[in-house]
Parts: structure tokens; sequence; C-alpha cells
């Protein structure tokens, strides 16, 4: 399952994610952890724009005398069929988050979980498809937040990750419009599992597991 994602500086992801209004402010992030801000493409009153989401979806239809906790991922088979995603999906609240890569973790036998961080062959950045929703507190509070997709893991992720056998669905470069502006009924064929052999991960240290940590030395090999 992916915990924690890599996102490159604003110039990278201006290059891959081209769009029209660039409202988001961020710069590189080593270790983004769940509740956090991550840079997200939309499109808003017919133009593309760029803005800042909670990680964590919380639907606008979530019982606002919970204490909503926000969902970071959500299976593929549930965005047009669980209560609180169908109208996210059918509305078209779909985004895209820039990465530069993310990382699973690997269950031993004994327990132990150890982080690998995954990237993609040739691709400094890459977007990730995502939904996004409004959500009002009593206090009339506005949180924008957004949850990965999921779709079946590739083999090597699935080696990997054999906990939950899912990775983020990858959007190819060319697919990005289509993703955003696309009807709801042609963009899920978007949603494949991305090939292992354009990806390549490896074991990193445990520092990632920790939300004070962020920095380059995160992504490193461990011998």
């Amino acid at each position: 399952m992916c915990e924690r994602l890599v996102v490159p500086d604003r110039e990278e992801v201006e290059r891959e994610l081209v769009v029209t209004n660039r409202w988001w402010t961020f710069s590189t992030r080593f270790n983004v952890a769940v509740a956090q801000r991550v840079p997200a493409a939309r499109v808003h009153s017919g133009q593309t724009e760029g803005v800042m989401l909670r990680w964590g979806l919380i639907p606008a239809v979530t019982d606002r005398q919970q204490r909503p906790r926000g969902e970071p991922q959500v299976a593929i088979a549930a965005i047009d069929a669980a209560p609180g995603y169908r109208s996210v999906w059918l509305n078209g609240q779909r985004c895209i988050v820039p990465v530069a890569g993310f990382y699973v973790w690997q269950r031993s036998d004994a327990g132990h979980r150890q982080p690998f961080y995954v990237r993609l062959v040739n691709r400094a950045v890459f977007g990730l498809a995502a939904i996004w929703d409004r959500f009002v507190t009593d206090a009339d509070d506005v949180i924008e937040s957004c949850a990965l997709i999921m779709v079946p893991a590739n083999g090597l992720l699935a080696e990997i990750d054999t906990d939950a056998a899912q990775m983020p669905a990858i959007l190819d470069r060319d697919a990005y419009e289509a993703w955003l502006q696309g009807k709801p009924g042609n963009v899920r064929e978007l949603l494949q599992t991305f090939p292992a052999e354009r990806m390549v991960t490896h074991a990193v240290g445990p520092h990632v597991n920790f939300t004070e940590y962020d920095d380059p030395r995160l992504i490193r090999p461990i011998l």
C-alpha cells in the first residue's frame, strides 16, 4: 500500500503537467504523509488549475458530527459504487497528483516492515490518478481533499507488498487531458496496471517511517 509520496519541485512538475491557472505553491518533499497537502491538477470552470489538496479524501456527504479521518486511497472497484465516492466520480471530480516516486512496505515473516522506494524508468515526474471533493465543517471551514485510485499491482510491486496487492493508478503522459476533461464513462479505461518493466524499486532506510525526516537521504538505496 502506498503510504508516503515524494513530490518534485514546482518547476519540474510544470514541465510535466501544464495547467492554465497555477494556484499551487510547493517545493520538493521526500516524505509526504497522509493528511498533508499535495499538489494536484484539476479542471475548474472549464480551465485546468494547479491547487494544493489534503491527501486523504473527506467526501462532501461525510457526517459533520464525526471526526473525519480521510481516505488516502480508493480501490478502482469503489470509485463508482461506494456511496461516498459515486457522486464524486459522476461529477467528474478527478485530478492528477504529480510525484517523483512513492514508498511501499514489505512485511517480513518476523513482522518487520521494510520500506522500498518506487519510481519510473526515464520519467522524473509522473501523474497519479485521483479523485477530489470539498467538505465543509460545522465551523464553515472548507477542506478540499483527494484520494489516489488504486488498481491491481503489477508483478514487481505485488512481490513487495503482499498484504495489499494494489498500486496507485499511474497515468501515461498523453492521457492527462483525457483524464481531467473526459466523461466518466470514457476515462475508466485509463486506469490500468502500470507495466513492471517500466518501473524500478530499491530498499531504503527506516527513517521514512517518521515524518520528521524529509531529505534526499530517504530515497538512497541501503546496502
